[in-house]
């Protein structure tokens, strides 16, 4: 009887360690797929969470590179536009006036109230402000040096012999100065209390460096 019972236990403890086997093996496959699985939802979480930085990432790139092109378009718009506005003015600037009329002459003659530059001329040459358009000899000259207006007599001009002791005591006495001029159609005799000249063509002033005759004013 004692052998039937050790047979009983040994067959039920047989029964149970593998039954008790088996329900561990199939637990710890359950458990290695539960975790299999929460490995493979979290890779594809991650994956996806990945995948939609990525996107993030591309799409900012994308809006970027967008934004980008269109300031580089708007800059080169403006450059565009800034040359042309440039080359506009210089070709406003730059365009060649028309010569002016007679009436514009005049106006300038009468804005300028000074000669620019400064023409002594013969009897021919009619007087007035000179400019560049209208090239008239001065009437209202004054000498820096010897502070003294300058005359002009027209077809005449002055003898060879005339020196500084004569105009600084004849000056400006008509009637004493005739002594020592010649008449000469054409040419005009200029003379202040210190320096004198016998003038035939339109004259620069500039061109003679001894002279200190300036255009003091023209009040018409």
């Amino acid at each position: 009887m004692a052998d039937d019972l050790d047979a009983l236990l040994d067959e039920v403890e047989n029964k149970f360690c593998r039954l008790s086997r088996r329900d561990c093996t199939e637990r710890a496959h359950a458990h290695g797929n539960k975790k299999q699985r929460f490995r493979e939802e979290e890779e594809e979480a991650e994956a996806k969470a990945a995948a939609a930085e990525e996107r993030a990432r591309f799409s900012k790139v994308l809006t970027k590179g967008a934004s980008e092109e269109e300031d580089i378009d708007d800059i080169i718009k403006d450059i565009i536009d800034e040359n042309s506005c440039a080359k506009n003015l210089g070709k406003q600037t730059s365009k060649p006036s028309s010569p002016p009329s007679e009436n514009n002459i005049t106006s300038i003659q009468v804005q300028g109230k000074r000669c620019c530059p400064v023409y002594l001329g013969g009897s021919n040459t009619p007087y007035g402000i000179g400019t560049n358009f209208s090239q008239r000899a001065c009437n209202q000259l004054r000498c820096t040096s010897c502070d003294f207006r300058v005359s002009h007599y027209n077809d005449y001009q002055w003898d060879k012999s005339c020196d500084y002791l004569f105009f600084r005591n004849n000056m400006p006495e008509f009637s004493k100065l005739k002594t020592k001029m010649l008449v000469k159609k054409g040419s005009r005799a200029y003379a202040c209390q210190c320096t004198w000249r016998s003038i035939e063509e339109l004259t620069d002033l500039t061109t003679d460096r001894q002279l200190r005759w300036v255009c003091s004013k023209h009040t018409e």
